[in-house]
């Protein structure tokens, strides 16, 4: 249940109007009141937008988006960046020159966290912004706004570089991200955020979900529209996305019913639709599984009619490989879908507060083919990557070991002939546990207790033809343990191999022996569609199944 929320959240009754002028205050303003009333008057007439805006067009080409969320370049240690190096602008060239020729047909800037503009803003210029936090904290600013207020603009920085290495340039606003909310005195944290803390969801600033801004108010929706509109207006950008996995909770849920949610937000893309014009390509960063769809106010069918033209179906943070990405494709046959891939599969637990401060089990070049492989055999478009670049060091030293990216896995993503001839590495990770859905891990498991997974499975051209191992890795060591397994009704032979099935240069978080169960597969036991696996235990105590793969060929 979240905070009760005073009267002025209700939900979408709020008109435009004076509380609009007084965004930003009146000691400090981002922008004059008739430039702020000139806005309130667009969005007016932007509400009018007719739908199917972009109707007609047929489906974005791409089949690789390659998303760089900037904040890399500083938190990375890279061949372009040393530790506590300040910013400069030839790092964000080369985080586009690395990837440049390797199949990446889009490449997403997320200029900055969605509520400070790291470009030349006059909706809420960094002049202004700047003055502002030095003035209410005592504190300087770090080296990106040092570099936005000496005159630089990335997202120009960003298109010409994109321009010049054959990369489509598209920039990703993040809707709602709640990072560093939590910290009043951060530079992330915005005037209009500061000064309205009746338009948040909560109150409680230590919870995702809570300190986010309330999107049934219309003076938030406007200011990111503004946004929207002036990245559209002052760049030569091919494309928008318009990111709502940062942060994934927009109303308060006891406050709004579905269709006010849907109404709300299928409005704002129909907005900005007629804000970035009818050629250039609309993309929504949207979750990967269904349940989260109607709290994020998402429908994708009235989105498309809208005017989107690309659904990015993401796991937040994973590579997963069991989600909705199959009905999700059937909900918008004529727009393109694809699915995001990360650089991990599974978090362990946090060392201490704040970001980054944890060990996580990186995503492998097997498991990648594998994702993408399924995708296009569910019919998707194409594939893209999140966070890729975190292979790096970056955060606490619990990560480590730290490596390169596998950029090698890029030029491979868009050759649908080539990833159905691969080895498949099929995994199902604690991953992201969404809020609204219920994981398949980790899950616990007693004596004389029966679990039931399923995985979607689509085999490789030819079909399946070799045999491989099924694994079960626990929390712990389980040596006394014992299980039987059962794949689509059949009993499975257990065998002592527990070891990595294909080499594995990320050893952070990998099963020890004593973790680990193994089973013989047969081919003729697998399917193309949902493969049910049944674990049951014999003997032992009560282990906590963490991490399930099968390796065939």
């Amino acid at each position: 249940m979240r905070s009760a929320p005073s009267s002025k959240l209700a939900p979408n009754l709020q008109k435009p109007g004076e509380d609009m002028i007084r965004v930003f205050g009146d000691s400090v303003p981002a922008m004059s009141r008739r430039d702020f009333l000139k806005l309130s008057a667009g969005l007016a007439l932007l509400a009018s937008a007719p739908r199917g805006f972009a109707a007609g067009r047929g489906k974005a080409p791409f089949r690789a988006l390659y998303s760089n969320d900037t904040t890399n370049l500083l938190a990375c240690t890279s061949p372009y960046h040393q530790a506590k190096q300040p910013f400069t602008p030839q790092m964000l060239e080369a985080s586009v020159d690395e990837v440049a020729g390797k199949g990446v047909d889009v490449h997403l800037l997320q200029p900055g966290l969605g509520w400070i503009p790291w470009w030349k803003s006059k909706v809420y210029p960094a002049a202004e912004h700047y003055r502002w936090y030095e003035q209410r904290t005592g504190k300087k600013t770090d080296s990106f706004g040092a570099y936005l207020l000496g005159g630089g603009d990335m997202v120009k920085v960003f298109v010409d570089r994109c321009r010049q290495r054959g990369q489509r340039p598209f920039i990703s606003l993040r809707l709602n991200d709640a990072h560093h909310l939590e910290d009043a005195d951060s530079d992330a944290v915005s005037r209009f955020y500061v000064e309205h803390p009746d338009y948040r969801i909560g109150t409680d600033s230590r919870k995702w979900d809570q300190r986010g801004l309330n999107w049934a108010i219309p003076e938030v929706r406007a200011l990111k529209l503004a946004f929207v509109r002036e990245l559209a207006e002052g760049y030569d950008i091919d494309g928008i996305e318009l990111d709502f996995m940062r942060y994934y909770s927009f109303f308060q849920l006891d406050n709004t019913t579905t269709s006010q949610r849907a109404d709300i937000m299928t409005e704002f893309v129909r907005n900005v639709r007629q804000a970035i014009g009818p050629n250039r390509w609309l993309c929504a960063r949207v979750p990967c599984e269904l349940s989260m769809f109607d709290p994020l106010g998402i429908d994708l069918p009235a989105m498309v009619r809208a005017g989107l033209d690309m659904v990015n179906a993401s796991a937040n943070y994973f590579t997963v490989q069991q989600s909705d990405i199959a009905a999700i494709r059937q909900q918008v046959p004529e727009a393109a879908v694809y699915e995001e891939m990360c650089h991990t599969t599974w978090l362990g637990k946090s060392s201490a507060k704040g970001y980054d401060d944890f060990n996580f089990r990186r995503t492998t070049r097997e498991q990648y083919y594998t994702a993408a492989h399924l995708a296009y055999a569910r019919g998707l478009d194409g594939v893209s990557l999140f966070n890729f670049v975190y292979y790096r060091d970056h955060g606490s030293p619990v990560g480590a070991p730290f490596s390169e990216p596998p950029f090698d896995v890029l030029e491979r993503l868009h050759d649908k002939d080539w990833l159905a001839r691969q080895p498949q590495h099929w995994i199902l990770a604690q991953g992201w546990g969404n809020t609204f859905g219920k994981a398949q891990l980790p899950r616990n498991i007693k004596p004389g207790g029966t679990m039931k997974f399923a995985f979607d499975m689509a085999p490789p051209a030819g079909g399946w033809k070799r045999g491989g191992r099924l694994r079960v890795q626990c929390q712990s060591s389980f040596e006394d343990a014992r299980f039987e397994a059962r794949l689509n009704g059949t009993l499975l032979a257990p065998t002592d191999d527990v070891s990595e099935p294909y080499s594995n240069p990320y050893p952070a978080m990998l099963g020890q022996p004593d973790e680990l169960r193994a089973w013989q597969l047969a081919p003729r036991v697998l399917i193309d569609g949902s493969n049910k696996l049944e674990i049951t235990m014999l003997k032992g105590g009560n282990p906590r199944l963490m991490f399930i793969d099968m390796a065939v060929s």
